[in-house]
């Protein structure tokens, strides 16, 4: 124990963990020398030095490769993190000497990016108009996975099952559903309506596999309706509303879209009201990453969106 805390301590190296996570993602001592720039003998040699100095094997060496030991699965674990880390002080002092504010990577369902993302958007430029901002729209499996990897430094949008390993979340708000159509659509004139009005009009479905169609369809089924067979699916905000204009489609979209789009005189809202059908809105990140300064005030103009906006709010 002694020796592996002097070890790290006083004599661990970067480029040791640079090696370690090299052997760790390419298992092979030739392909690890041809991507360090290296002789199979220094990898060899290297690896034997670090595993000395720890007075543990960090990797098995078979007549395939070498793969990692439960201790060498755990020195890379948190090899990875220091190398991110790393990473980041990087490029906080890259944009600091050449005097942008920062970056920021941003993921985002499509449920937010109309309305919640712009908004906060314009408040992080009010106030550090030097920062960079990338914006990615995915899937929630999509984007989770980015955020594990360090494609993206923050998720926004329809927060994943709290035992959700890996990550930290924060709820932004609660949302509930609404039922939109064109403008002109017949049932727009009605002040009240049932579920079974909605029967025989086409539809705009969530794709299978995605957050709200599941619950769609147990609302479905729970008020005596089939699957519509007339229906387009698509996650666009843009192809739904479009498409309902055109139309006498019928959508289920978040109570804040709908108003957005409502207000825009793009579509209009159906009065029929829907029970909770999905998780909270809010931010996921990943907390063996650390946050720069960038995402941070990211997050804190994702909060000051919504408590300045009622529209977002159930």
């Amino acid at each position: 124990m002694a020796q592996i805390d002097w070890y790290i301590r006083r004599n661990l190296k970067l480029k040791q963990l640079y090696l370690a996570v090299a052997l760790d993602d390419l298992r092979n001592i030739g392909r690890v020398a041809a991507g360090l720039n290296i002789t199979q003998p220094a990898v060899s040699k290297a690896l034997a030095e670090l595993e000395r100095g720890l007075g543990i094997t960090l990797f098995e060496r078979t007549a395939r490769g070498v793969n990692p030991t439960v201790y060498g699965a755990c020195f890379v674990s948190h090899a990875r993190v220091v190398l991110g880390n790393l990473g980041v002080a990087r490029d906080e002092l890259r944009d600091l000497v050449s005097g942008a504010s920062g970056k920021v990577r941003v993921g985002a369902l499509p449920a937010v990016a109309p309305a919640l993302l712009p908004r906060s958007l314009a408040l992080l430029k009010s106030r550090s108009p030097g920062t960079s901002v990338l914006v990615r729209e995915g899937t929630q499996e999509i984007l989770l996975q980015e955020l594990l990897s360090g494609s993206v430094d923050l998720v926004v949008g329809t927060l994943p099952d709290s035992r959700t390993a890996h990550f930290e979340q924060k709820v932004l708000f609660e949302e509930r559903f609404v039922l939109v159509c064109g403008r002109r659509h017949p049932l727009t004139r009605r002040p009240r309506l049932t579920w079974s009005d909605l029967r025989g009009h086409p539809w705009v479905l969530p794709p299978v596999g995605a957050l709200l169609r599941e619950p769609l369809e147990a609302a479905f089924e729970q008020h005596g309706l089939a699957i519509p067979a007339n229906h387009i699916e698509t996650l666009s905000m843009h192809v739904t509303c479009s498409y309902v204009q055109l139309t006498e489609a019928i959508a289920c979209i978040r109570q804040g879209i709908g108003k957005y789009f409502h207000e825009l005189g793009v579509i209009a809202l159906l009065p029929l009201e829907l029970p909770r059908l999905l998780r909270p809105v809010g931010m996921t990140w990943n907390p063996d990453r650390p946050l720069s300064s960038s995402t941070r005030l990211m997050m804190q103009c994702l909060e000051n969106a919504v408590s300045s906006s009622g529209d977002s709010r159930s």
